[in-house]
Formats: C-alpha cells, structure tokens, sequence
C-alpha cells in the first residue's frame, strides 16, 4: 500500500487514476476508509455517521480487484466505497432500519433496484448510514439526524444542525468516511443535510430512480438521490443508480431523459444563464444566511448570468396542506411492513406504534406526533380527502408553480439558499441540486440550490458544475477533522 492515509478530498477520478497506476487497490481504498470511521465516526466525540459497516467489504473489493487484473473495469464506480442511508434495502449481511430500534433486527429479503444497479456498476456498499428515524416522519420534535437505534449525527462541518433525514449520508462524505453515499428526500431530506454540510446533493426528478426496496414516507414525493463532494462525482454516482425497473413503473419514464456524462458538463454554462429568485416562497431568512444568499447572487452574476430578481410564483403564500404525506405515509409502509417476515416485530403502523409505546423510554425520547396523525387518516387513497389534495399539490407546484415561473421570466432555472425551495420541487417531482456556496460568519456552511421543471436534470448539473468550478466553495468548508493552518 503506497498511502498510509486517504488522501484529503479524494475524488473519483483520482481513485481510478490510482487504480489503474497500480498505486492503490480497491481492497486498500477500503480499509482505508474503514481506518476513517475507526478514527472519526465513533460517539461521544464522533460524527456518529456511520451506523454500521458491511462485514462483506473487503471480499467484495478483493474480487473487483481480481476483476480489473484480468482487464475487466466496469466503469468508474468501479471498487468505489458507497455509502446508503439507513431506509434501502440490501439483500446481505446488513440491516434496514430506518433508524428504529423496532427494525432492528430486520434483513430484507434482497437488495433495493438501485443497489443491484450499484453493484452492477461495480460499487463496493461499504455500510449503512444514520438517519432521521423513519425518515424525520416521526414527530415534530425530533431533531435532524436523532434515531433511536444511531442516536445523533453531527455535522461534519463544526457545532451546527446536521441537516435531515439523510444526515448521516452527508455528514459521511464531508467527513471523509466514505468516498459517495446515497440519501433519500421526500421532501429537502437531500438538499437539507447537503447545504448544512458542504456537500453536493441531488434530489432527481421522481423517475429517475427507482423507488422499490426504500422503507417509503410518500410514494408521490420520494426518490433516492446521489451526495458527493463534487458535481461530477454525484453525477458519476446518479447515472450508475437509474434505469428502469418493472417493479416501479415510474422508473421506466427516465429512459427517454439520459443524463450527460460526467466529461460533458460546462463550466461557461452560467454565461448567458438566466436565474430566478422566488423571493415570496423563500420568505424571510435568517441574518447571515440573507447576507451569504446575496453575496452567491452577486458572484452569479459576475460569472455571466442573469438573475431575475424577484420572479412571482403564484401559488406562494397558500396554505398548503400536509394530508397528502399523512394518508400515502399509512398506506405505503403499511405495505412495506406487511411484506416482512417474523423476525421483526411490527408489520403495520398501528403495530409500531404500539411497540413504540411500549418501549416508551428507548423509542419515544420525541414522541410519534407524525405516526398517530398518519395513522388517524383512512389510509385509503380513494379518499376525497386525499385525491382532492393531491390535485392541488400538483397544481400549485407546477402549473402554478416552479413551471409558470420558468415560461413566464423565460428561465433556465430557479435559485434558492439551503433547502427553502425544497417543498415545492419535491410536490412537484422535480429535480434540484445543491451545491456549496460558503459559510455564514460563524462558519456555518450554506448551500445554493437549482431548481428547474421536470427531466431537466442535464441543465441544472451544468449550472451548478459551473458554480462549483468557478468558486471552489468545497474547498474552504470547515471540517471537524481539520487542523487550522
């Protein structure tokens, strides 16, 4: 082994660059990030990012190893360490939890379409991430990355908020305990830990990725999504996850959109850009994050773009309901329990929440407002209740929504600070992609999001590529692990 440490803020490229010198192997990439999570995810004083490793790794990387040795190299995820969130599915020696103690000793049966995707593309799953129990679809209280069965995530980034639900993802890779990681976002659950952490995040437009083998919140909103330190490490990451699966019919739409490859992304791709700001959906920030979102809006327009300030977005200010989440929440985990077998002890939502209660003092530390609200609707997707709000979610996020916004100011996108244009995006099945913008004065790091109408993938990853090429923001986050200079 040449390195007796991974090398700081190791990017794809560099990894197969290595692999092919002969420098690095993939079975020593892993045990070098195995020797991170020993140093750095260990509790009190760890990130706690990392809720368990995959016992099978290193066999795994061994023989991809043997793979490239006999001239065969799937592509570049492979003998890359990859992370997943806590709420996919895989087929091997590790658990699915969603962060519960109640599933804890739960092994599904086979893997989520998207690891098999993974593993296809010759991705080593180097464990499980922590997260926000049940995907932060527990109760009001409960702070962003907190579960019972991993406890809390910290922010990578210094003493800040670690971002929710797939926390432990992004904290992960801004640690550097993993090369790439997978996280899930029915609504800001990418971009959220993604803006707070200094990381990249894709949220990709429902029908990219395949939801099968996701312990789901809503069917209507939720996606898996790539969490990397680099666009092109993330888009490297997004491509080797879709495609379609006749298991969740809506996968299938994404074959008429193909993403670009990860050498085909602009960095002028802001020239020329035109960028609105919704300044009536974002509403009122918070001092610093207002200061930092101008400063992005200025350097934006340094770099050639043309922002839009203010754009109208009709539907802002409405009072958007929240049953659409509550009656899909019932139905669709109640399905996913349903399926598993004895050795878990709830196969429905009334039953976890009556093993929650009583296990009172480990699982309810925040109480399960969310779980009782859900579990009150019918559950039935008939209902006129829940048809009826559907209807409006759609309407008001799109037509009268992000897609108005984009035809009426003639468009490439929408911007928005953090994850405050994640609701609307995420009602809509729309794809956005945070990147780091920088840190407010206390060295909280913030991102900037692209937003834009569905399957416009392509153009949002060349604006933020872009941005990230021309700023370099990555490279000054703040870490834990950091010595100052």
């Amino acid at each position: 082994m040449v390195f007796d440490s991974l090398p700081q803020e190791l990017t794809l490229e560099q990894a197969q660059s290595l692999f092919e010198q002969g420098a690095l192997t993939s079975e020593e990439l892993v045990y070098l990030h195995l020797d991170q999570i020993a140093g750095r995810n260990a509790a009190p004083h760890g990130l706690n990012a990392v809720l368990e490793v995959n016992p099978d790794t290193p066999a795994i990387a061994a023989a991809l190893d043997r793979e490239r040795r006999l001239g065969h190299v799937r592509g570049p995820l492979h003998g890359i360490p990859v992370l997943l969130k806590d709420n996919i599915d895989t087929g091997d020696h590790q658990h699915t939890s969603a962060g519960s103690l109640a599933l804890a000793a739960h092994y599904a049966a086979r893997d989520a379409y998207l690891v098999r995707r993974l593993r296809q593309a010759g991705a080593v799953i180097l464990g499980k991430a922590g997260m926000t129990e049940w995907a932060n679809f527990m109760s009001e209280g409960m702070p962003n990355g907190y579960s019972s069965r991993g406890g809390q995530v910290l922010n990578a980034c210094g003493p800040f908020d670690a971002g929710g639900s797939s926390s432990g993802s992004a904290s992960a890779v801004s640690g550097e305990l993993t090369l790439l990681a997978v996280g899930t976002e029915t609504s800001g659950s990418i971009l959220s830990p993604s803006s707070q952490q200094g990381v990249v995040g894709i949220k990709p437009t429902l029908g990219h990725v395949s939801r099968s083998g996701i312990i789901p919140i809503a069917h209507s909103q939720d996606t898996a999504g790539p969490i990397a330190r680099s666009v092109r490490d993330a888009l490297t990451l997004l491509r080797g996850m879709v495609g379609g699966d006749r298991r969740d019919p809506i996968s299938l739409l994404g074959a008429d959109h193909p993403l670009p490859q990860p050498g085909e992304l602009r960095p002028d791709a802001l020239k020329g850009a035109r960028l609105g700001v919704g300044r009536d959906y974002i509403g009122e920030l918070p001092a610093p994050l207002a200061e930092g979102f101008e400063q992005t809006l200025h350097s934006l327009a340094a770099l050639g773009a043309t922002i839009v300030d203010p754009v109208a977005i009709p539907s802002a200010g409405r009072e958007w309901g929240e049953e659409v989440l509550f009656y899909e929440f019932k139905a669709d985990l109640n399905a996913y329990l349903g399926h598993l077998g004895p050795d878990v002890p709830v196969h429905s939502l009334h039953e976890l929440i009556f093993f929650n209660e009583r296990n009172r003092r480990l699982l309810l530390r925040y109480g399960q407002t969310l779980l009782l609200q859900s579990e009150a609707t019918s559950g039935t997707l008939s209902d006129p209740q829940y048809l009826y709000g559907r209807r409006r979610d759609l309407l008001w996020s799109r037509q009268e929504g992000i897609d108005h916004a984009l035809a009426a100011y003639d468009l490439d996108a929408l911007v928005f600070p953090n994850n405050y244009g994640a609701d609307i995006a995420a009602r809509a099945g729309y794809p956005s992609i945070c990147v780091p913008a920088g840190t407010t004065g206390d060295g909280e790091p913030f991102g900037l999001t692209f937003t834009a109408s569905a399957f416009a993938e392509e153009t949002l990853l060349h604006l933020a590529f872009a941005f990230e090429q021309e700023t370099g923001q990555r490279a000054r986050m703040p870490l834990r692990h950091r010595k100052p200079a």
